[in-house]
């Protein structure tokens, strides 16, 4: 049995080319598909030992080449994107116990067998089990037949999105399952790191459902409760402009605030038409699409990709080209930067980890092993814990954080530190207020009732102190002595123009880490472009999987932003991991277009590996057939299906009483219902067509099949399964009001309660932030908010 530790071998030490901040922690996975095994692709990359179990099959993934078909001999490029580095070993039963308990972290979920998660834990108390299931553990629906498809429908992640005259359609390329590995990947190293520091191990228990309702649906269940208005007919989400037809190919543009529309009609040649109410709101774009359209498309035919994206960037429009698979690996930004490169075996082309470690990417360390290459290692003694009288305390409670950030991506970051116990100070200025709380109707003090804001600010304490202003800065410099993180997603310019460098950062604290958050790197032809979630969306493959295969791409509108939180808080805690080795703090770059490249990877892995151009397909899938979404009764009641198996199809034939089908023999297959799909379509499209949809829901899981009521996005807070998990919290804040706030994606043995505090007023910790915890005299503080330095009310 070989020993469990750092890597001894010559052979090993040679192949070990990226990053080592965590190879004194030993890993052992026991999933396999995608989100499992992607939560420990994140742990190999920063240098941990994983160690994947297996069984006598091994992963279904081996098997599969090109987005659902069979590889033949080998193992697939997919399979080796997600497994690079790791070790492969078959056991079964007590030695699955006995292994697993040696480990720091268990990764399980989507295996033939259950793991005995209470069994491991009292072998190992230390030991930290991140389960990542549909459903979450626990309750009735934890065996409920799922797929990611259903699962999407059932969280909300489907219906609203697409046009009126089509079904609702799916987040294309299987996202949610890349998003749920990564939360489960933050929650695991912050528990162990807990674990490291005080003897107490943990359940890290994820949810995909409940990484889908936080990811896709925009809260628009809270963005609903705070109007005030009665339930309507749900509108489907469709922005105007987004991915328009080009000369040559598609393009994307977004405009989140009007200075962006304004220009973006200023590259039309419209400039009459900046203050024509009919296109000025994106409601009223709605209302006018078919005229809006006509307008920009005159336009975008008659001129290219190439400079329709030279023309809107010098005008300061988000904008990138819709790529795909041959797009993004010729694309000029991803190969400036190296975010993509050979995979460990030569064989393909793949994206690289999104961030860097004090310059330092972590490329792959070896290729993915033979199933059942190795034997386990035997346990290294851990050492003794340093601080067993906090175990009580939340993990993550020792920390303080500086959170410079705004919008989505850098705040839901932050959120996650601060819902693990971190002291989290979100700055902002009276002049330049987060722009999230711009995102709300118009009433007093408007800017404390934004939806995206209260939802991913919760458990912080907010100071508004310029970080421009030289009366601010001996603040801001005390403040930043007196953190663990100081974490910012600006666009590189703005954080260098106010001299706020690592250089200084680590001159004024040498524990603090720094990490940055840029939407394109701090480098690269598109470092200073400005740059959206919906951009990534358009130049990573998200938006060009997502939609109907005869119409434009459609980008998924919601999960870039948490995708690149998750990501960056990862990263984050490989730092301290780090430091709490070292002493030193680290400087952290966490690119959000890469995060999305990482979980758009499909799309990239096939075509560099089979010359493969995946597209949009609908709702239909690679691993299910039939799938799709299917009307039921009243209009906008859709049913999710989706057969995975031929033992689920053969239930679906019984249930219907199909002769015909029951006879078929090539319907039996996967292969032959892929061809039939059409058929089998317009033939449940008939059975379901009167049929109540929450009754044949239930009907269909009852028989074993897959299936799942489309659920409305605004209503996801009283969905039973978030109830009985707790999902959505109440937070009662001063002005909004009792609110239901959606928690982490996952849930920890320890915690009962999350969201303890609600997202801050504007400025409403500056007196016992500023006189404090940095010592201001109060008159210093007074003169502070005589000049307008501090404030509590935004310059709007």
């Amino acid at each position: 049995m070989e020993e469990w530790g750092p890597y001894h071998d010559e052979d090993a030490k040679k192949e070990m080319c990226g990053l080592d901040f965590l190879s004194d922690l030993r890993v052992v996975e026991i999933a396999e598909g995608i989100a499992g095994p992607y939560c420990g692709k994140l742990f190999v990359d920063a240098g941990a030992d994983v160690l994947k179990i297996e069984t006598a099959l091994g992963d279904h993934l081996r098997g599969r080449a090109v987005h659902g078909e069979d590889q033949g001999d080998g193992d697939s490029a997919l399979f080796r994107y997600l497994n690079a580095a790791k070790r492969s070993t078959v056991l079964s039963g007590t030695d699955v116990v006995e292994v697993a308990a040696r480990a720091d972290v268990v990764i399980e979920g989507n295996t033939p067998a259950r793991v005995d998660i209470a069994a491991l834990r009292a072998a190992n108390p230390r030991l930290v089990v991140v389960s990542i299931t549909p459903y979450g553990r626990g309750g009735a629906w934890e065996t409920r037949p799922a797929t990611e498809f259903t699962v999407q429908a059932e969280g909300g992640g489907i219906l609203g999105r697409g046009l009126d005259a089509e079904p609702p359609v799916q987040v294309g390329a299987r996202l949610s399952e890349y998003i749920a590995g990564a939360y489960g990947a933050v929650g695991a190293l912050a528990a162990a790191r807990h674990a490291r520091r005080t003897g107490r191990g943990e359940h890290v228990d994820v949810s995909l459902m409940e990484t889908i309702t936080l990811t896709y649906t925009n809260f628009r269940d809270l963005s609903q409760r705070l109007s005030g208005q009665p339930l309507a007919g749900l509108a489907r989400l469709v922005e105007r402009p987004s991915i328009e037809p080009t000369l040559d190919g598609w393009v994307g543009f977004n405009t989140n605030t009007r200075p962006q529309l304004d220009a973006f009609l200023v590259l039309l040649g419209r400039a009459d038409l900046l203050d024509d109410e009919r296109f000025t709101t994106a409601n009223a774009r709605r209302e006018n699409a078919e005229e809006f359209d006509r307008i920009v498309r005159e336009v975008t035919t008659t001129r290219t990709t190439a400079d329709l994206v030279e023309q809107a960037t010098l005008l300061r429009v988000p904008v990138a080209p819709v790529l795909d698979g041959p797009g993004i690996l010729a694309h000029e930004h991803f190969r400036g930067r190296e975010a993509l490169g050979p995979a460990p075996d030569l064989a393909f082309e793949q994206p690289y980890p999104p961030y860097r470690l004090n310059g330092e990417r972590p490329y792959p360390r070896g290729r993915a092993p033979r199933l059942g290459e190795h034997s386990p290692r035997a346990g290294v003694p851990v050492p003794p814990p340093l601080h067993p009288g906090e175990a009580d305390a939340l993990p993550l409670s020792d920390l303080r954080v500086l959170d410079a950030t705004a919008w989505w991506a850098g705040p839901s970051s932050t959120q996650l530190l601060a819902s693990l116990g971190a002291d989290v100070i979100h700055l902002e200025s009276v002049s330049h207020p987060d722009g999230a709380r711009m995102v709300a109707q118009p009433s007093e003090r408007f800017w404390e009732r934004s939806h995206l804001y209260l939802a991913t600010n919760t458990n912080k304490r907010d100071l508004t102190l310029s970080l421009g202003d030289p009366r601010a800065r001996g603040h801001v410099e005390r403040l930043i002595g007196s953190v663990d993180l100081v974490v910012e997603n600006f666009s590189p310019r703005v954080f260098d123009g106010f001299g706020l460098t690592w250089d200084l950062i680590r001159s004024l604290n040498p524990r603090a880490s720094l990490i940055r958050m840029p939407a394109f790197g701090l480098d690269g032809p598109w470092r200073d472009n400005v740059g959206f979630a919906q951009t990534m969306e358009q130049m990573t493959g998200m938006a060009w999987m997502t939609g109907y295969p005869d119409q434009q791409p459609r980008i998924p509108l919601g999960p870039c932003d948490p995708n690149a939180g998750s990501h960056a808080t990862f990263a984050l805690l490989v730092a301290l991991w780090h430091r709490d080795r070292t002493g030193g703090g680290s400087f952290v770059e966490a690119c959000m277009a890469e995060a999305a490249l990482n979980v758009a990877a499909e799309v990239t892995v096939c075509f560099s590996a089979y010359q493969v151009r995946l597209s949009r397909n609908g709702n239909r899938g690679p691993d299910a057939a039939p799938q799709g979404l299917y009307r039921c009764g009243a209009a906008e009641e859709w049913l999710a299906i989706a057969v995975a198996t031929d033992e689920q199809w053969a239930g679906l034939v019984a249930l219907l009483g199909h002769p015909t089908w029951a006879s078929d023999p090539a319907l039996a297959h996967r292969a032959g219902r892929i061809a039939d799909h059409d058929l089998i379509d317009r033939e449940l499209a008939a059975w379901l067509r009167d049929r109540d949809v929450a009754a044949t829901a239930d009907l269909l899981v009852g028989a074993g099949i897959p299936a799942a009521h489309a659920r409305d996005p605004r209503r996801t807070s009283g969905h039973p399964r978030h109830v009985e998990r707790g999902f959505f919290e109440p937070v009662a804040h001063p002005l909004a009001g009792e609110l239901s706030v959606p928690r982490p994606p996952f849930r920890f043995s320890s915690i009962r309660r999350w969201n303890r505090t609600p997202a801050p007023l504007f400025g409403e910790h500056n007196r016992e932030l500023i006189t404090g915890l940095l010592g201001a005299a109060d008159e210093d503080y007074r003169q502070l908010v005589r000049a307008g330095v501090v404030g509590h009310r935004p310059l709007t």
